[in-house]
């Protein structure tokens, strides 16, 4: 109040001693003049100006600290506090109401005096006119009752351009929370996910740059909405070789390919489906029997059949508890602080495992778990609390965030500190969600390694970071807090896994596509946002709907995409798929996780790896780290797991299982322990030689067991030129085994 009464009076000190005139947004009151002219609003004008000249990005005054000592939040998602720095904080100089035209706002803003972020928008823009009369006005803060904008529409959802250089201009309207609606095409900011593709102007004219497919974004307060764009390439010499579909997974993505003139592969042969499958399903190669046998099957739904085979082993609910327990963070540790003891870890471990080995669905799986409390040594699923973070304290906040991120796919994170830049996600979405958690509570049990988890309801939700006001618990997207006179993660639970909650159904959905194909349809699969749409929505939805009503049954929708003959296509490309690396129209070469490269190198050696502390015959897919109280953090328990990638389990994050090939791997493979001392220690050569067989058969053996598959002619040839006349040794065979174990086939699904 202070600074404005002496703003007014050095207004009218220059208005008496210097004499100049009233200046025109000062005459409102005049009888004169016309009334009624219109104010312009401080939220819903001035603030998208800012927001359209970039003041308050992240790179500019919306930094953390501002800039050149000015402060905005990040995209205005603090109105108030960016009134009264903007007005109050420097009176008469950023804002000058006596003599607006020498206010800094619009001085910088135009180039007129030095600028580090040089000059925004020229003197007669519209959005120079919109400042300098909200300034006239005398800077007036809105009421307390302004609509609020809800929402974003487009005036498309896709684009689709014959060819380069074709271009047409989006329109955006602004949602009001009144229901009404404007069109602030000249407000918003527009980007490109990929400018090879489409790049779209600032003022939101859409040009077509190259064939492919890739989205452009609008947005406009806290709201980024995207347009699909496709740029079809030449349609010279493109045929539509019109595959059969299998199921509605080909449908969905041969209408797309089709769209984008890009051809499949062919299916791919008997013997790459049988490694393929085997792997993926059971994380081991096929045996020679298994080989054999399937080979010489000549009816034509045997793939179908190997599939149910594989899904009713275990081996397959074993690898995917190892992929949960990659998600949630399963550690055994030996010392308190962090509340995960061996004993705790493996009761959920074990939990997890019969989950998965009984079919259990998956809603109920993670409502189980988001609704836990009780002992971490007797109930497994309390350990989601002790586990997702590891902290010595439970933190709200950290854990909110992981949860958010592994059940969703959605990083809420950044909405802590600011609205999400990219996403629709408020900071009071984000203060509201982690009130679900802020009364959980570990103490300790009957015996030191025990902690038992409960909900005190005596804990106040969490407040927000801008006003300090108490944030109710509230699901993300939700419009009313749940009751909080109870433990709400009951009401969280039901949220969560309802049929009707597509972030959950998708999320699920996005990671057992990624896990059997490569790579997510939305890629990274734990990176859900506005800004980071699917390459195929049609078909996320789809899938997501299969797991509804097949009621969250993981093996319903793995057997569905197996039976897929995108699933079965070759990773051979041909000349129209050669560049597509998102759209499916080929297999993916994909580096073995390291659990299952160690395992696919013990079971065709016939040498299983030991694990400290754990029983002999552990498979890697069965190992999970464990700490130690002379280390710091988690350790992978085998230089193997270090060396290939596995997840350390640092984090949730789906960036920790790590597959890109690297030089050491190479070197590991070549002259490490894990290959060299099985060769001859399983004897695996000594009793083929011993079986009397031929040199040819010997060499047939090792390919199949090694990669699934004969060798070709000219491989066959090469081999037993080098066999030569040590048909007997067992260091020549060896030595042949020992290439196709530190071959790329051999390290690869494809």
């Amino acid at each position: 109040m202070l600074a404005r009464v002496i703003e007014k009076l050095v207004q009218l000190a220059l208005l008496i001693g210097i004499g100049i005139s009233v200046p025109t947004g000062l005459r409102a009151e005049d009888p004169s003049e016309p009334e009624g002219s219109p104010v312009p609003s401080f939220r819903r004008d001035v603030m998208p100006v800012l927001f359209r000249a970039g003041c308050n990005a992240g790179t500019c005054h919306g930094s953390a600290r501002g800039k050149d000592g000015f402060a905005l939040s990040l995209f205005g998602y603090d109105a108030r506090g960016d009134y009264e720095r903007m007005v109050n904080e420097m009176v008469g100089r950023r804002v000058n109401t006596a003599v607006p035209e020498q206010s800094l706002l619009l001085l910088k803003a135009t180039g007129a005096v030095s600028h580090t972020g040089g000059k925004l928008f020229a003197s007669d823009s519209e959005y120079y006119a919109t400042l300098l009369q909200w300034i006239e006005a005398g800077a007036p803060d809105d009421a307390a009752d302004i609509p609020e904008t809800s929402g974003l529409q487009l005036s498309t959802n896709r684009l689709l351009f014959q060819e380069a250089g074709a271009s047409t201009t989006l329109e955006v309207r602004a949602v009001a929370s009144d229901a009404s609606t404007r069109d602030v095409g000249k407000l918003a900011r527009y980007f490109s996910n990929n400018e090879s593709v489409a790049k779209i102007s600032a003022d939101g004219q859409v040009t077509a740059v190259g064939p492919g497919d890739t989205h452009v974004f609008a947005r406009f307060s806290r709201f980024t909405v995207g347009v699909e764009v496709i740029v079809l390439p030449a349609e010279a010499g493109f045929d539509w070789p019109n595959p059969p579909a299998f199921n509605f997974i080909d449908e969905l993505v041969f209408e797309r390919l089709k769209n984008l003139r890009i051809a499949p592969s062919d299916l791919c042969d008997d013997e790459t489906f049988l490694r393929r499958v085997t792997l993926d399903l059971a994380a081991r190669p096929p045996t020679v029997n298994e080989y054999q046998a399937f080979m010489a099957d000549p009816a034509s739904d045997k793939r179908d059949r190997k599939i149910d085979e594989l899904l009713a082993d275990d081996a397959f609910a074993d690898l995917w508890t190892a992929i949960w327990a990659e998600q949630l963070r399963v550690i055994g540790g030996n010392y308190a602080p962090d509340a995960t003891y061996v004993k705790a870890a493996d009761a959920f471990y074990q939990w997890i495992r019969k989950q998965m080995r009984t079919g259990r669905p998956l809603n109920e799986f993670v409502a189980e778990m988001v609704d836990a409390s009780g002992s971490n040594l007797t109930n497994g699923p309390a350990n989601l609390y002790t586990m997702l973070v590891h902290k010595p304290q439970f933190e709200p906040k950290a854990f909110a965030a992981d949860f958010s991120q592994v059940f969703l796919g959605v990083q809420i994170q950044c909405s802590e500190c600011h609205n999400h830049p990219f996403d629709r996600w408020s900071q009071d979405d984000y203060y509201s969600f982690v009130s679900f958690f802020t009364g959980i509570k570990r103490k300790p049990g009957v015996e030191p390694r025990e902690r038992r988890i409960y909900w005190d309801a005596t804990v106040p939700p969490a407040n927000h970071v801008v006003d300090g006001r108490p944030m109710p618990a509230r699901v993300l997207g939700g419009v009313k807090p749940v009751d909080m006179a109870g433990d709400p993660r009951s009401a969280l639970a039901a949220w969560l896994t309802a049929p009707e909650n597509d972030l959950f159904s998708r999320n699920l959905a996005n990671r057992i596509w990624a896990q059997l194909l490569g790579r997510g349809i939305i890629e990274p699969v734990d990176d859900v946002r506005a800004s980071n749409p699917p390459v195929n929505g049609p078909l996320l939805n789809a899938l997501a709907n299969h797991l509804v009503q097949s009621q969250f049954d993981l093996r319903s929708l793995v057997r569905e995409i197996c039976q897929s003959r995108v699933y079965q296509l070759s990773a051979k490309p041909n000349t129209s798929n050669v560049r597509d690396t998102r759209q499916f129209s080929h297999a993916h070469l994909r580096r073995l996780r390291a659990d299952v490269l160690l395992d696919s190198v013990a079971a065709v050696t016939g040498v299983p790896r030991r694990f400290n502390g754990f029983p002999e015959g552990t498979r890697a897919i069965d190992y999970y780290p464990r700490e130690s109280g002379d280390t710091e953090g988690p350790h992978f328990g085998d230089p193997f797991f270090s060396t290939f990638g596995r997840s350390s389990r640092a984090t949730v994050c789906a960036c920790e299982t790590k597959r890109e090939p690297t030089l050491s791997q190479a070197l590991h493979m070549a002259v490490g322990d894990t290959v060299k001392d099985r060769l001859g220690a399983g004897g695996e050569v000594k009793k083929l030689l011993e079986m009397k067989r031929t040199p040819r058969q010997v060499v047939e053996e090792l390919f199949i067991r090694a990669l699934g598959r004969k060798p070709t002619s000219e491989e066959g040839t090469a081999m037993l030129e080098l066999v030569g006349a040590a048909a007997a040794d067992e260091s020549v065979y060896e030595d042949i085994f020992w290439s196709l174990l530190n071959s790329t086939e051999f390290s690869f699904n494809h």
